[in-house]
């Protein structure tokens, strides 16, 4: 059975009083580690026709980089077509100087378009959740707000791997993508735990608990609920926020109880990828108990 005081703040949404604890940090204020212009080799497709063929063929595709005519000419018509198919495939599209498109390039022949490659094709949410259906479990989700920093993803991937988790989701933009420098953090678990990439996480949340019947808890400083004593029963999704910044508000108005870690020491915050392995291995003891 659940704890009375428990249940009605898991359904009424009761996220907590802000106090003077409402000051400390989730999660460190990390730098990402990743700059546009230092994308792995491996990761980029450099030049209008490797761009609009890996487009045609489908390729998952994480941003896409277009040079900006500063001096108000129309963009020419093959990086329209480039940036047209972009667009159709919700990809987002950063325009560029010449100057940084040039520190980008390897090849030194980029023609004012490189793209970002994923180096793992992302799942479909509903390919996930049929797949738990299939092995007889409640499926058990972990969503990444924002998360930016590519060894935080990694760290998460070999976490979820480790402890069995169905799936990841991240959302397409302000937020890193698969590609190679999360594969060798993940030591190899990037290819066993799929990852979904959604336009909108809020709307991605409030279908899983309207369709799905899923419970949503976020990592959050102002929860009221220790992460030991949770119910974590049911189809779950478990929120982690993004370095520095945690939750958006939206997000956080989709979880139906928030989490807190209780935290001794004189640093009042953890890392994301901490914060995540602590919740994650909690909820999976607690959904065999």
């Amino acid at each position: 059975m659940r704890n009375n005081d428990f249940n009605n703040a898991r359904r009424s949404g009761n996220h907590g009083n802000r106090d003077d604890r409402s000051e400390r940090r989730f999660y460190d204020n990390e730098r990402s580690r990743q700059k546009e212009d230092m994308i792995p080799s491996g990761d980029k497709l450099e030049g209008r026709n490797a761009v609009t063929e890996a487009l045609k063929a489908g390729r998952e595709i994480n941003k896409l980089w277009i040079l900006d005519n500063k001096d108000g000419k129309k963009i020419d018509p093959g990086l329209a077509r480039i940036v047209s198919m972009a667009y159709e495939r919700k990809i987002l599209v950063v325009k560029s100087s010449r100057e940084v498109l040039n520190r980008m390039s390897e090849t030194n022949n980029h023609q004012g378009v490189i793209a970002s490659v994923a180096c793992k094709e992302y799942a479909d949410i509903d390919d996930i959740l049929a797949s738990a259906a299939e092995k007889g479990h409640a499926p058990l989700l972990v969503v990444l707000d924002e998360l930016k920093d590519a060894y935080n993803l990694g760290s998460v991937l070999r976490i979820a791997d480790a402890a069995g988790v169905d799936g990841v989701i991240i959302p397409k933009h302000r937020s890193i993508g698969l590609d190679s420098v999360v594969a060798k953090a993940s030591a190899g678990a990037i290819e066993y735990v799929p990852v979904a990439r959604v336009t909108n996480i809020a709307n991605t949340l409030r279908d899983l608990k309207k369709n799905n019947g899923f419970w949503v808890c976020g990592t959050d400083a102002l929860g009221q609920t220790p992460y030991d004593k949770a119910d974590y029963s049911g189809p779950l999704a478990i929120v982690i926020g993004s370095e520095g910044e945690g939750m958006r508000d939206l997000v956080r108005k989709e979880c139906d109880f928030l989490l807190s870690i209780p935290m001794a020491g004189e640093v009042n915050s953890l890392n994301a990828a901490v914060a995540a392995g602590i919740v994650i291995f909690e909820a999976v003891k607690g959904r065999k108990g």
